[in-house]
């Protein structure tokens, strides 16, 4: 699942306090340390602490990185520590000098106060044409925090399945994939889409696509200003209609109540199912249960802009930085570069290179296919942030809570006596009650 979790205020105010109490610690942070090209790997040496959040692989591939690593660099000497409350024990820590030397970056770290905490990988603007998301944890023109990897989001589908139903290119838009799915209910045994409706959260795994319709990294900036968002048309609409369309039309398991999240992941990968709306987080864990891995693969959401544009959505999954205090920068930057650059942890967890120009994963195929583009949401603008997830809140709508798509599912197999239209005018209606609550104009 998405890593991000909410923290408590007491850790963030902590975090501010120490910030406007430790200026010391920045003396060594005003040139950049992303810049060892040149150094001999024998004279980096040292010993150093990497906090980590992946608990259940610290020793089996972390290991195997490390190994890799120490080919290089011999003289390094890298211990893990995996911690399970990651955010808040990591948080807690950093009001001491603590912290490792290279950790995942707690997401309740207050950017201005970055340099206080990490030393400056290099210039944000020459990072950025190196890697993805080198502006995310930036602060006055130098970058603090790189993406270890970079998620997706679209549809896990089986190869092998659309291959037996003879679907012959990649749906490209709500129609494309709707008939691919009448031709896997046609022509396979297989479930053409499996909604996990009976767990709840899969269901909201939709939401993220919105802005892939969409086509303009500003539209969740937008939405709180728009007063009628779910009309024919706009992006919601567009989604949620092919939610509907789906399972209206008989292309879903045939009681969604009783689905199973972990049978379903098996049931994919032995090709049972075909398509599951998911982000590429769910690649890795379906893959290595597939007799044939290869089968496992990954689209964008089906939807196509007017000039032909593709887009899929993508974001950033924990930032990794140095510690400001770290005894051995070197042999920190080497793992840090290491791990980026080198260690294919983001193919093991199913996400997208860092670096900017590198190939797409090999499960990615149908990115290759379509020419898709990456879109991402712009940073909140001054004033406004949080407004668009307040006035959700306010006017109950759910945006990420499973509750109205259930009913959209619900509507589409006859279980409930409603138009999808009348549920959309619903949305509409709540949407105009959060605006008018938070004083949205």
């Amino acid at each position: 699942m998405n890593k991000k979790t909410t923290l408590v205020t007491g850790l963030v105010t902590s975090l501010v306090f120490l910030a406007a109490c430790g200026d010391e610690n920045t003396s060594s942070n005003n040139a950049s340390i992303m810049n060892n090209e040149g150094v001999d790997s024998g004279e980096v040496s040292g010993d150093i602490t990497v906090l980590i959040h992946r608990t259940d692989i610290v020793d089996t591939a972390f290991e195997e990185y490390k190994e890799s690593f120490n080919e290089t660099y011999p003289d390094v000497k890298v211990t893990f520590e995996a911690i399970t409350d990651y955010e808040g024990q990591v948080s807690t820590r950093m009001n001491t000098d603590d912290y490792g030397d290279v950790l995942m970056i707690p997401d309740n770290v207050p950017i201005e106060d970055a340099p206080h905490f990490f030393r400056p990988l290099g210039n944000t603007e020459e990072l950025n044409e190196i890697y993805l998301f080198a502006d995310e944890f930036a602060y006055e023109g130098k970058t603090y925090g790189l993406p270890i990897t970079v998620n997706s989001e679209g549809i896990l589908y089986n190869q092998a399945v659309f291959e037996e139903a003879e679907i012959d290119s990649i749906p490209a838009t709500p129609e494309e994939f709707i008939s691919a799915l009448q031709m896997i209910k046609d022509n396979t045994d297989a479930i053409p889409l499996y909604t996990n409706y009976g767990d709840s959260w899969p269901l909201d795994q939709w939401e993220p696509n919105r802005l892939a319709i969409a086509g303009d990294e500003e539209f969740t900036n937008d939405l709180p200003h728009n007063d009628s968002p779910f009309t024919e048309g706009e992006p919601h609409y567009i989604l949620y209609n092919l939610m509907y369309e789906v399972a209206n039309q008989g292309l879903i398991e045939g009681d969604p109540l009783t689905t199973d999240w972990e049978l379903s992941k098996q049931m994919i990968a032995d090709g049972d199912i075909g398509t599951m709306v998911l982000g590429s987080w769910a690649y890795a864990q379906v893959e290595e249960l597939a007799d044939n891995p290869e089968d496992i693969q990954f689209m964008p959401f089906p939807y196509t802009q007017e000039d032909g544009t593709v887009y899929a959505t993508v974001s950033p999954d924990f930032n990794i930085g140095i510690n400001a205090n770290t005894d051995h920068p070197e042999a920190a930057e080497a793992w840090l570069k290491f791990f980026l650059d080198e260690s294919g942890y983001w193919a093991d967890e199913g996400g997208i290179s860092p670096k900017e120009g590198d190939e797409f994963p090999d499960f990615l195929g149908a990115y290759e296919e379509l020419g898709v583009e990456f879109i991402s949401n712009a940073p909140a603008r001054d004033g406004e942030q949080g407004l668009t997830d307040r006035v959700d809140s306010a006017g109950e709508v759910g945006l990420w809570n499973s509750r109205f798509k259930e009913q959209i599912i619900e509507a589409g197999i006859g279980n409930r006596d409603e138009s999808f239209d009348e549920i959309m005018n619903q949305l509409n209606e709540r949407w105009q009650d959060g605006r008018s609550l938070e004083g949205v104009e």
